[in-house]
């Protein structure tokens, strides 16, 4: 069996992958806060952990690996959306807004993700479905004395779990001296956070014994994973921007929840996305979603490629360099597989064993997409489109719809070739090759890629490929 190799956050170094239990590998990720489109930088985590879990089902067996990833449907930002609705005269109630808010970010999430080929975890929990719990999980910090309430809020004592802080190699007093930290009256420590908080009449909130109210951010994760993977579980993952406050927070109250499991064994933290070697911001115009990329025509592979091409735990520069690098390479990918190989052994054969031991190795991406280029240079076709389906940037269904299209196109390319041709022979004649350019550009249009040369004409079909424009020039 390959032995997996990752670098856990907590202990600051690569250590071998030992599962609690190989017949269920289990692996809980932050997902996010619903309440706008996903941005590019929201895209790297899911890239990131998709990969992983891909690595994972091929390494222990799709049926004995858990995957969850949770959606944050509890937010002041969603909120102030719903009231925003509501004040602009959308029909409905405040609690009606902001389902309909969350369902259609979801569903953007959804298609968003899906079109950079990541797969769906097997569970997707919303924190709204498990506030039982986290009241709860509460109930229990309350009565061991980890959290205590005061004026509707229930606050965890940090200084009563002696680990805080670990996670982010800081200490207690270190963070309060460096750190901006809310300083509310009812706080026994500045470093005290939050667990609930009650709710205005203009927010959603639900019965609990402190009075009206919701969750704080940390609590939810706690409580979903705990449902969801159990007291200890293997891998917990997320942006290294949630490193602190979030999974700090989640740690302390897990533990103090759970003295008898270890929650998560291992850490893993991917790093923060540029554009252009600068921070993404609004204020700086290089901010934008995955779907304003899509809608730029710019395919969802192709986003994939360039996130891949960065190792997770180094800063990732998103540049448009890249990207139109990253197409070129995608597209010979898929023009030689579509060639050579034959997919029914290419399903076979399964990955590259070279592919599959580099991301075993802390997820090295960029070394993996050097193999593959490897195994393009000694035509390795079969293993190529095996290994481009296994790390999700090309699906053995992308190879199979672009037979289907070439031979459903290869009887108008033929027709073209030779009407193309007799064109040339007349212009070579006249001296007038306006004809020909204006050909030329009608089947560019079309996504044909056209070649010339002493030996006569050939087309073909290039990636932007339409059979409807090119069956308008017949």
């Amino acid at each position: 069996m390959v032995t997996i190799r990752l670098t856990n956050s907590k202990t600051r170094r690569k250590e071998d992958f030992q599962p609690i239990d190989p017949s269920n590998v289990r692996m809980y990720v932050c997902g996010p806060t619903v309440y706008d489109r996903a941005h590019l930088g929201n895209a790297r985590p899911v890239v990131v952990f998709d990969t992983l879990y891909r690595l994972l089902r091929h390494v222990y067996g799709p049926d004995h690996v858990t995957y969850v990833r949770n959606f944050t449907d509890v937010d002041d930002k969603i909120n102030a959306e719903a009231l925003r609705r509501q004040k602009a005269g959308s029909p409905g109630s405040l609690e009606d807004l902001i389902h309909q808010r969350t369902e259609e970010t979801i569903a953007w999430y959804h298609a968003d993700m899906d079109a950079l080929g990541a797969l769906r975890p097997n569970h997707e929990p919303r924190a709204t479905e498990f506030i039982g719990q986290m009241i709860a999980m509460t109930e229990g910090l309350i009565d061991t004395g980890n959290a205590y309430a005061v004026e509707g809020h229930v606050l965890f004592r940090v200084r009563s779990y002696k680990d805080y802080g670990k996670l982010s190699g800081r200490s207690v007093d270190d963070m309060i001296a460096g750190a901006r930290v809310e300083v509310a009256p009812f706080k026994e420590d500045p470093m005290d956070f939050v667990l609930w908080k009650p709710s205005s009449g203009e927010e959603p909130g639900w019965a609990s014994p402190w009075g009206k109210g919701r969750p704080g951010w940390h609590i939810e994760c706690s409580a979903m994973a705990h449902e969801l993977l159990g007291e200890s579980f293997d891998i917990h993952g997320g942006g290294l921007d949630l490193q602190f406050p979030h999974h700090e927070n989640e740690i302390a109250q897990s533990a103090c929840a759970h003295p008898h499991g270890d929650f998560a064994h291992y850490w893993l933290h991917n790093e923060m996305l540029q554009v252009e070697g600068k921070k993404m911001s609004k204020s700086l115009g290089n901010f934008f979603t995955v779907r304003d990329l899509l809608d730029q025509g710019i395919p969802g592979e192709v986003i994939r490629f360039v996130l891949m091409m960065t190792h997770y735990r180094s800063p990732m520069d998103w540049t448009a360099e890249k990207h139109v690098a990253a197409a070129t390479k995608l597209e010979d990918y898929l023009a030689l597989g579509e060639r050579f190989a034959d997919l029914d052994k290419a399903r076979q054969v399964g990955p590259a064993h070279e592919v599959v031991e580099a991301l075993a190795d802390d997820l090295n991406t960029h070394l993996a997409l050097t193999e593959i280029d490897r195994l393009l240079g000694n035509a390795r076709w079969n293993e190529l489109v095996a290994t481009l389906d296994f790390i999700g940037l090309l699906p053995f269904e992308r190879f199979e719809s672009r037979r289907a299209m070439l031979a459903a196109s290869a009887t108008g390319l033929s027709g073209m070739t030779e009407r193309l041709a007799a064109v040339r022979v007349a212009a070579m004649a006249s001296k007038d090759f306006s004809a020909v350019d204006a050909l030329k550009s009608a089947l560019a249009a079309a996504g044909v890629e056209v070649r010339m040369s002493k030996a006569g004409v050939e087309l073909l079909p290039g990636p932007n490929f339409d059979p409807a424009k090119l069956e308008a020039l017949q």
